[in-house]
């Protein structure tokens, strides 16, 4: 498995279940050992980090399933981990977030439990924006959501790659994913089978029902 992300890059891993993709995010975030090869971020080696020292380096995670944390609420999640240890002209603000998910503000003392499952996918993406991250990673982004709320939140992918954040994301929704992404990488057997721009995934479309099933 070998793939990079440029700076302010939007990139995807595409695959059907059980590809390795999920595993590859957990590699690259500390939340499993790779058995060999290197994780760099910005030239900096992160193989074999704990996962909370991979994310003081700057990736942040949206995981699948959201893991919100249950009996804290909205306010609470969001500022439980917020950090700023790379400073940038417009920092991630527990007002920022609230200003692109006015939602999470009306719902601010809600228990994490009780929130909807859009509502949950917005609190798990602001809660990884509060740290700051140079490389935001989501696994599954709008997996099990109604079509409006995933709406919801192409539009707010599609913000983060305006403000110039560096995206990774798995998703199986591939018309949006080839608006927004500038490159895709195509997982087969834990390996990079094809790899190129939207433009290009769109002259294939024999890739997709090869290797992904549409």
């Amino acid at each position: 498995m070998s793939f990079d992300v440029k700076a302010g890059e939007v990139v995807t891993l595409l695959g059907r279940n059980g590809m390795g993709k999920s595993t590859t995010v957990k590699s690259v975030t500390g939340l499993l050992a790779p058995r060999r090869g290197s994780v760099r971020l910005a030239g900096q080696e992160l193989t074999g980090r704990a996962p909370h020292r991979v994310a003081r380096t700057g990736i942040g995670l949206v995981p699948e399933g959201r893991r919100v944390f249950p009996n804290l609420t909205v306010r609470e999640n969001l500022v439980a981990t917020a950090a700023n240890r790379h400073p940038g002209a417009q920092p991630w603000t527990l007002e920022r977030v609230y200003a692109m998910f006015p939602r999470l503000r009306e719902r601010e003392r809600n228990l994490g439990c009780h929130l909807s499952g859009g509502e949950q996918q917005m609190l798990a993406i602001g809660r990884a924006l509060l740290t700051n991250p140079r490389l935001l990673i989501l696994d599954e982004a709008t997996e099990g959501l109604a079509p409006l709320v995933r709406e919801d939140i192409w539009r707010c992918l599609g913000r983060l790659k305006e403000a110039g954040l560096a995206l990774v994301v798995i998703d199986k929704n591939i018309a949006p994913l080839l608006r927004l992404a500038d490159r895709h990488f195509i997982v087969e057997k834990g390996r990079v089978v094809w790899s190129g721009t939207s433009g290009e995934l769109r002259a294939q479309p024999q890739l997709l029902h090869d290797y992904v099933g549409v």
